[in-house]
């Protein structure tokens, strides 16, 4: 079920690094999947989801400030979702694995999956992040 990850398999260098096995014992098989595999957990699975406290979320795989809350909203999909991220927080790519290319974020400083960007979110970006929550932390205020 698991091989080589997306993300370990591509020519992008990253800050934080660890091998495979470091990954497998700081992650639930869940959270592996979803952050090395390119996977996605299940809609409204998240408490992340309703969760509206003032804070910021952090990447699970380094603890890089990646979305403050005043950026989240209810894209009513059942994944967390912002607006936009906090400045140099994340890196995109095309994702082609399904019938269109999406758009999928990762943390730019050691490459774990969050989600995808689409462009049906709200003003003024028009962006929706929608992340998965297993891939985030949040820190409260």
């Amino acid at each position: 079920m698991f091989g080589l990850s997306p993300a370990a398999a591509s020519d992008e260098v990253f800050e934080v690094t660890r091998t495979e096995a470091e990954w497998r014992e700081m992650l639930t098989p869940l959270q592996y999947e979803v952050m090395r595999n390119e996977g996605t957990e299940r809609a409204g699975t998240s408490p992340l989801d309703k969760l509206y406290d003032k804070g910021t979320y952090h990447c699970r795989g380094c603890d890089l400030r990646l979305y403050s809350s005043r950026h989240k909203y209810d894209s009513g999909t059942g994944w967390p979702s912002f607006w936009k991220a906090l400045p140099n927080a994340i890196e995109t790519k095309p994702d082609r694995k399904l019938f269109a290319v999406r758009t999928e974020c990762h943390c730019r400083r050691c490459g774990s999956h969050l989600g995808h960007i689409f462009d049906d979110g709200p003003k003024p970006t028009g962006k929706r992040h929608c992340l998965n929550g297993v891939s985030l932390v949040f820190r409260a205020a």
